[in-house]
């Protein structure tokens, strides 16, 4: 088995990684790895539905779409993320304990009363500390977890704190659930780093055949490309998304403005706006410009430039038509 410290912390290059692992490597491998500040959602899910617009946005947290299935993760470098890629011959595939059991021993090793618990998690007392994911192809299959081991909480909540009423669709949903840090739980203080070294330490001592591995740079090419074509995408991050009704209100200084729009692989179908504010022209121009553009902040804004929106809208800007799409 391969083993690999990445060190990259780009999570559109990283999430790119996995997939190239997966799709190009043929021997087994596992590898540690870390995001700089960043939403991780599953393949199947609504992005728009599982992150904090406003909150994302004033952050500067990248939102990208994985390979997996499963729910939206909050990542940032007090959490560090594990990959195994493996093929299986005649056994099961999606086996979330089998992956996770190195990991829940070296936490016990360190004093740390974790256990896998649920479908796919690992816990302590309870609290979620790992969240895992698989991804199947033939007999091959990806599993990747992570480990929140000193992450900001107050960033993993309000990242992915969104209103259920703004969203109808039928994506799959991530489970809101009580999480913590590993660190609170260690009876000696450790560094991520530390931590990183044990768990590749005891990985590499208990299976058979490792060896560590670095990139080429025909790999770090090849995975790149594979970044910027795909994983650094609208398209891929919000546009797979499936078809979903958004309804949101909001009070601006010229009234409430309510937006209902329908939308499909994130193109913005139909749009309704409603409120008590007043106008001059007839705002069905504004609406029918909108349709077909996708949900995207830069694109809305650059097609309500399109207008001088004091002839439409009394005392309502942009800015306003943006946050109530949101």
């Amino acid at each position: 088995m391969l083993c690999i410290f990445h060190k990259s912390t780009d999570p559109y290059f990283n999430i790119a990684t996995d997939e190239y692992i997966f799709k190009n490597i043929e021997e087994d491998c596992f590898m540690l790895w870390q995001n700089d500040n960043a939403i991780i959602v599953g393949k199947h899910q609504n992005t728009l539905s599982e992150i904090n617009y406003d909150y994302v946005k004033s952050h500067g947290i990248h939102v990208v779409r994985r390979l997996s299935g499963g729910g939206a993760v909050y990542h940032d470098m007090g959490n560090l993320n594990f990959s195994f890629t493996k093929t299986v011959e005649g056994g099961k595939l999606i086996d979330f304990e089998k992956f996770t059991r190195p990991i829940v021993e070296v936490l016990q090793s360190l004093g740390v009363p974790a256990k896998f618990e649920g479908r796919n998690d690992i816990t302590i007392d309870g609290k979620k500390i790992s969240g895992n994911a698989e991804h199947i192809f033939k007999d091959k299959v990806l599993h990747h977890g992570t480990l929140l081991f000193s992450s900001e909480m107050k960033n993993v909540s309000e990242a992915l704190k969104v209103n259920p009423l703004k969203f109808q669709d039928k994506a799959v949903k991530s489970v809101p659930k009580r999480v913590t840090n590993i660190s609170e739980y260690l009876p000696q203080p450790l560094s991520i780093e530390e931590f990183t070294h044990k768990i590749m330490d005891y990985v590499v001592s208990t299976s058979d055949n490792c060896r560590m591995y670095e990139f080429t740079e025909e790999d770090l090419k090849k995975i790149g490309e594979l970044r910027d074509k795909k994983y650094a995408t609208y398209e891929w991050n919000y546009g797979y998304s499936p078809k979903y009704n958004f309804q949101k209100a909001i009070k601006s200084p010229g009234g409430i403005i309510e937006m209902n729009m329908d939308a499909e692989n994130g193109i913005i179908r139909k749009v309704k706006i409603f409120g008590d504010f007043f106008h001059v022209h007839d705002i069905e121009e504004i609406e029918r410009a909108i349709e077909g553009t996708p949900h995207n902040e830069k694109a809305i804004r650059e097609k309500l430039s399109e207008f001088n929106l004091a002839d439409y809208f009394s005392n309502i800007t942009a800015d306003d038509l943006v946050e109530a799409m949101f």
